[in-house]
């Protein structure tokens, strides 16, 4: 299990989401990328907060049954993001996961620069892989 890092689970992949962006292209960026959520940056890649399917349900609600103004991102985000380094430790990482944290976390650099999203069926995918080659070895 040593040899399984932050940097080899996370995915690079995730939905480009803007402060000032309208909260119904937000959540049809997490649709596109199938994200539950999913960092807030600038044009630099810092984290600046993060947007879950809640917020955009929530904006999403009140636009079409309520007639209510379109929100954006910086209006809804969550800005108290717990975050992740690539040199954390993946099971700490489980562990904490276990608890009622966040699903998903943002993996960010020394400078709160956004690298990628860890998430929990990331580190059960790998537990499975292992689970898998203990199998075979086994038989």
């Amino acid at each position: 299990m040593d040899s399984v890092s932050i940097k080899d689970l996370m995915c690079t992949r995730y939905a480009t989401i803007r402060p000032e962006m309208p909260v119904v292209e937000a959540s049809g960026n997490l649709i596109k990328n199938d994200m539950l959520g999913s960092p807030v940056t600038d044009e630099a890649g810092t984290l600046l907060g993060w947007i879950s399917e809640r917020e955009c349900l929530q904006a999403a609600l009140q636009v079409v049954y309520h007639n209510q103004r379109v929100a954006t991102v910086k209006d809804l985000m969550q800005t108290a993001v717990l975050t992740v380094s690539v040199e954390a430790d993946v099971l700490t990482l489980a562990q904490q996961m276990l608890n009622a944290k966040p699903k998903i976390y943002p993996v960010v650099d020394a400078s709160n620069k956004v690298l990628g999203v860890i998430s929990r069926r990331h580190i059960l995918n790998m537990l499975d892989q292992k689970l898998a080659e203990l199998s075979k070895k086994a038989g």
